[in-house]
């Protein structure tokens, strides 16, 4: 089977990697691919739209899985559907809305793959009510070290799906998905959106709507400080099916990389201000396209280029309910006296944890920011680290890419059982990341 030599960059454009790139179609390929690459670095890479070194391994080998992108079965009755890792869930959304389903996790980007999705316990807007990706799941096939290609579910090796659902694509290659639809008939989101005072209102806001809206979801303006700390725009959402909502049509793209002057606190400032006054003071509630509520992002193609040839940084923690608003306000307050230009910032409560070892999700209240690459910028985030840490919170793995292996260990208590799993099922380490490298994921030492 061929490879080829290529240069593979995450999607916060700051990373690379030099890898040796297989490109299966079938799963035949997929198990030749696997069996035959070399020990110590072999990972799948999906559309590319990590934030950071989950599916980079430089010297390593990459998976790349774009092309088994297929939906293989689709039980109208059962509502349950099987695809293949490179599926997009763009692409299942548009197969499951016309026969009157929905997603049941849909995150905010839409080119992000199902098995990306499953590799990170991907979760949306509706969290509270249903939980993460891993919850919609009935089985996995998963291609182990040696090859083969193995079946694992809640009953059948239920450590390996335990371990292979948020697991950072570490116990092997996703092959195929067992995904339990939403029956649901809608093309469209009827959303109410509330212009948010300060950090005090947004937590009012977030505590009023946790269970009784299917969709919430925020943006934080984190360049402000007190006493309009915490302010932004509270958004809620339920699904409708309206035949005068048409789909969001035209996409547009960044045709070039901004320079990294571009985006500053003064710049931000400005965006900042110009979209909180978007909200009248009382609100106001409309219907929207069902791809433009989930994915607003999608509609800017190359959107990352926006913030320079350094790229970016994503910061994303979730904080227990009982220390959050203290948490979220230690975290803003740090990030406004940086004056890091941040101008999407996202504020929202989760629901109970994931099944995975490694879920990131649990009851609580998550924060992520996106801050372009500078000088400064690594200082910072090991502070917020540290911050998240003093609230006993933990870190997103599907964004990070400068958490320390030892705050690691202590946001993720169920780490051994992990290790366990991988020791059992990839003795000789074949599977590997600058991730797991630097997080030491694999071992303690």
């Amino acid at each position: 089977m061929k490879a080829k030599e290529t240069r593979l960059t995450s999607w916060g454009h700051n990373l690379h990697a030099d890898m040796t790139a297989f490109r299966p179609e079938r799963l035949a390929k997929l198990c030749e691919a696997v069996r035959i690459a070399k020990p110590g670095g072999t990972i799948a890479y999906g559309d590319g739209r990590n934030y950071g070194d989950l599916s980079l391994r430089d010297g390593g080998t990459a998976i790349m899985t774009g092309r088994l992108d297929r939906f293989l079965a689709f039980d109208e009755g059962a509502g349950t559907i099987t695809v293949e890792p490179g599926i997009t869930f763009a692409d299942l959304q548009a197969f499951a809305l016309p026969r009157d389903f929905l997603p049941p996790v849909t995150p905010g980007a839409g080119l992000v793959t199902l098995g990306g999705g499953v590799a990170s316990d991907i979760h949306g807007k509706n969290h509270d009510r249903d939980g993460s990706l891993g919850n919609h799941i009935d089985w996995l096939d998963v291609v182990l070290a040696d090859g083969s290609c193995v079946r694992t579910s809640r009953k059948e090796r239920p450590d390996l799906f335990a371990a292979t659902v948020g697991g950072c694509g570490l116990t092997g290659i996703i092959a195929a998905i067992g995904l339990r639809l939403r029956r649901h008939r809608a093309n469209a989101v009827k959303t109410r959106e509330f212009r948010v005072r300060d950090l005090e209102h947004y937590f009012e806001l977030m505590t009023e709507h946790r269970n009784t809206s299917t969709y919430s979801v925020g943006w934080v303006d984190a360049l402000q400080r007190a006493p309009h700390l915490g302010r932004g725009i509270f958004q809620t959402g339920e699904p409708v099916d309206d035949p005068s909502i048409k789909s969001r049509g035209r996409t547009y793209s960044v045709p070039f990389t901004f320079p990294d002057m571009t985006l500053n606190r003064f710049s931000v400032a400005l965006f900042n201000e110009v979209y909180y006054r978007r909200i009248p003071t009382g609100g106001r509630s409309r219907i929207v396209d069902y791809d433009a509520f989930h994915h607003p992002l999608d509609a800017v193609k190359n959107w990352n280029r926006f913030y320079g040839r350094g790229g970016f940084y994503q910061f994303q923690c979730v904080l227990p309910d009982e220390t959050a608003f203290s948490g979220v306000k230690a975290l803003l307050e740090k990030v406004a006296t940086a004056q890091a230009a941040s101008f999407l910032g996202v504020l929202k409560t989760f629901g109970a944890g994931g099944l995975g070892h490694l879920s990131f999700p649990r009851s609580g209240v998550t924060l992520s920011l996106d801050i372009p690459a500078r000088a400064e910028t690594l200082a910072l985030m090991q502070s917020l680290e540290a911050t998240t840490l003093e609230h006993g919170g933990r870190l997103y793995l599907a964004k990070d890419a400068v958490m320390s292996a030892d705050g690691f260990a202590q946001m993720y208590p169920r780490l051994d059982e992990f290790r366990a799993v991988l020791d059992k099922y990839d003795p000789d380490e074949k599977f590997g990341s600058e991730m797991s490298r630097r997080l030491k994921m694999r071992t303690a030492t």
